[in-house]
């Protein structure tokens, strides 16, 4: 008896409702839940209770006094930014425990993320601390301080040199010098050359931890509205992510860099980091801490000196141009001289908290790089034992020259 066939029955499919079968255009769809936000936001801000709160307490007011500078004898400028949730409305001036007179270049009340320059026309002593206390109109007091009175520094030729100068001495110089120890390292044998890529990856966790660190330092200085923990993270997450887009762009589907392309990295990385350091010896010998700069100077240049090494190392069997070597230790030093001229004239602590998370995102992904670039050289594990002492040397050379920088 034939057997009889059951016609299949299919299972009908949902369908995927479109705007041309409901009508709706799509950009209706995707704008209407954030028109209704916008309402709901605007109804609670006119109509909402906060206002019976604002009767019964006081508005919280926030500023920060970013910069002090004094451009010429007599005279002082003070930076400040609103970074709270209200306007701030500066009532009066105190410098040294008494009523000053002052100007503003702009209006008395201060809105929120606004930044006004107060000019204060007073006899400040050179060598001698002074402080400023800024009065609001609630009576709330914000103090700013200046350790060491001296001439703040003017962008001219003179001061642009002498900055430079910094820089080279710290930055420069050390990266050019440590460079010079690529001809040592194509001399030894595979098994130190994998000893001093261990070595390497060791020098840029230690810089990569420190400027993440000194990064969430300069995050506390930040005025709270322009939220300097949020900095980091967008600064460190964000130059990871672009500089792995970067690379797989470079790579192709294959994913292989190219030693000198991995030395730019290291260049990279360790340039953003010097930027830092510029800023930090800038900063220091506008405010009149000479003693505290040449220290700086000094520690760093003694510091960096290894971070040639660093770059040079991936190139051991390499035959790099001196053209590629001179690009490579610029792209270290140079920005050491940029930090410089940026903390002696314009500091911030916005910009040099995000400057720093920029420089720890760089260096994760280069020690990134590294990693996969020493997985495929070598056959020994990076547990081996003297790989193992050279990423631990690499971390007590930083540490031991880091002794040299004072805090």
């Amino acid at each position: 008896m034939p057997e009889l066939k059951v016609p299949e029955v299919r299972k009908s499919e949902p369908v995927i409702e479109t705007s041309s079968a409901t009508g709706v255009p799509l950009w209706f769809k995707g704008l209407a839940p954030l028109v209704l936000l916008a309402i709901l936001v605007a109804v609670f801000l006119r109509t909402g209770p906060a206002g019976v709160f604002r009767q019964s307490f006081p508005p919280v007011e926030e500023l920060t006094v970013e910069r002090i500078r004094l451009p010429q004898f007599g005279v002082m400028e003070v930076r400040v930014v609103n970074g709270g949730p209200e306007p701030v409305t500066v009532a009066q001036v105190m410098v040294d425990d008494a009523n000053w007179v002052h100007s503003l270049d702009g209006s008395r009340t201060i809105d929120r993320l606004e930044g006004r320059t107060i000019t204060i026309p007073y006899p400040w002593v050179e060598g001698e601390p002074h402080t400023v206390a800024l009065v609001s109109s609630t009576g709330l007091t914000f103090t700013g301080e200046v350790p060491v009175a001296a001439l703040s520094p003017m962008v001219g030729p003179r001061y642009l040199t002498t900055f430079a100068l910094l820089g080279l001495y710290a930055g420069v110089i050390p990266v050019f010098i440590g460079l010079l120890w690529l001809p040592f390292v194509r001399s030894v044998g595979r098994r130190w050359t994998d000893f001093f890529l261990c070595l390497t990856i060791g020098l840029l966790i230690f810089l990569g931890v420190s400027a993440l660190l000194e990064a969430f330092e300069t995050a506390s200085l930040v005025p709270p509205a322009f939220q300097g923990n949020a900095l980091v993270l967008l600064g460190t997450l964000g130059t990871l992510l672009v500089l792995t887009a970067i690379g797989r762009w470079r790579s192709g589907a294959r994913g292989e860099r190219s030693p000198l392309y991995v030395a730019g990295l290291i260049a990279l990385g360790i340039g953003l980091h010097n930027l830092g350091e510029g800023l930090a010896i800038g900063t220091s010998y506008a405010s009149g801490e000479i003693a505290l700069g040449t220290f700086l100077v000094v520690g760093f240049l003694l510091h960096n000196t290894t971070e040639g090494l660093g770059i040079v190392t991936p190139l051991a069997e390499e035959k790099p141009g001196l053209r590629s070597l001179i690009l490579l230790g610029a792209l270290a030093g140079v920005p050491t001289i940029l930090g410089a001229w940026v903390g002696a004239f314009t500091y911030s602590p916005i910009w040099t908290t995000l400057f720093l998370a920029i420089g720890a995102g760089a260096i994760a992904q280069v020690v990134y790089e590294l990693w996969r670039m020493f997985s495929r050289r070598t056959s020994s594990a990076m547990y081996a034992p003297l790989n193992s002492a050279g990423l631990f040397l690499g971390l007590l050379i930083m540490y031991a020259t880091g002794l040299l920088v004072p805090v």
